[in-house]
């Protein structure tokens, strides 16, 4: 026995995860600050919305239907 679990036994693949995570979509936020003795020299502030592109674009195909 080498401890690992059989395919069957394992959760899914990490492929199949980030499938759906794109299917649905997620939004990712966060705010970065420099400060250097109570001064903020620099602020950065990230706002991304990840998602596949079919979600939100439909086919060319489609268009007219």
């Amino acid at each position: 026995m080498t401890g690992h679990a059989p395919p069957a036994e394992r959760g899914p693949a990490l492929v199949d995860l980030l499938d759906r995570l794109l299917a649905g979509g997620v939004v990712i936020a966060g705010d970065l600050t420099l400060r250097i003795a109570d001064v903020d020299l620099v602020r950065i502030d990230l706002h991304a919305l990840i998602c596949s592109v079919d979600a939100l674009v439909a086919a060319p195909l489609e268009a007219g239907s």
